[in-house]
């Protein structure tokens, strides 16, 4: 016996995991201010407030939807993957200091146009 198949054929049946019980919105509570602080405390994570600009709000919502999340979980993981590299970085003496700037290689004709969007 396959137990990975066995286990997949179990959760197909399941119907908590189908989605035929608990995706009821008649039936859905939203938690008390108690539990969701006390969820977010076990977790580690803080509610913050930032202003971002609408396309990029817009391109991340994308991004999002196409790994299968919401676009704030997304964002969260942006900035852990983000913050480990720098970490990663400064471990390996590759950061930069901060009154020190990047060198900026020398182009001889106008550069080319990139696809890249600008934020700002």
């Amino acid at each position: 016996m396959n137990t990975n198949t066995d286990l997949a054929q179990a959760e197909q049946a399941c119907p908590w995991e189908n989605g035929e019980l608990g995706n009821s919105v008649a039936h859905a509570v939203p938690v008390s201010r108690e539990h969701a602080k006390a969820v977010d405390d076990s977790l580690g994570l803080q509610m913050i407030s930032i202003r971002l600009p609408k396309q990029l709000i817009e391109d991340l919502k994308l991004l999002a939807d196409k790994e299968g999340l919401g676009y704030q979980p997304l964002i969260r993981r942006v900035l852990l993957r983000y913050t480990a590299g720098e970490f990663r970085n400064m471990a390996h003496g590759y950061a930069l200091p901060p009154c020190v700037e990047a060198p900026v290689a020398e182009q001889e004709s106008e550069p080319e146009e990139t696809h890249s969007r600008k934020y700002g």
